[in-house]
């Protein structure tokens, strides 16, 4: 039987689907800022010199405006719980090549999540329990 994870009210997700870029690639970004503050998250993220930080960058952007216009949290206070990265389908083309061969050329994909959570709330949260 599988257990369903009880959602947290403090929390904002974004995830992106079929992104055209290797998962190992967007690992060693995401390994980068999980745990981090959305502030520092951001800074980080802009200064690293790799392809893979535009899409996750914007992921981290998404989750945090869904976090303040969904559940009016402030993005000060936010904080990337959650961070993963799992491939996606694999594109396959067929370049032609000498003497009438065909080379097969992969385009990988990845599905990358992010969960943002608020920590202001968790000084809190054992009054109300």
């Amino acid at each position: 039987m599988i257990k369903k994870r009880k959602k947290n009210p403090y929390e904002a997700s974004a995830s992106g689907k079929y992104i055209y870029m290797s998962a190992h690639k967007a690992r060693r970004i995401i390994d980068q800022i999980r745990g981090r503050s959305y502030e520092e998250t951001l800074m980080i993220l802009e200064l690293m010199p790799y392809r893979a930080c535009y899409p996750i960058f914007k992921l981290v952007y998404s989750a945090a405006a869904n976090a303040n216009h969904n559940m009016g949290l402030n993005e000060t206070s936010l904080v990337i719980s959650k961070a993963e990265v799992n491939e996606g389908a694999t594109m396959k083309k067929l370049k032609p090549r000498a003497r009438g061969r065909s080379y097969l050329i992969k385009k990988p994909t990845c599905h990358i999540s992010i969960v943002l959570e608020d920590i202001s709330y968790e000084e809190y949260e054992e009054y109300f329990i």
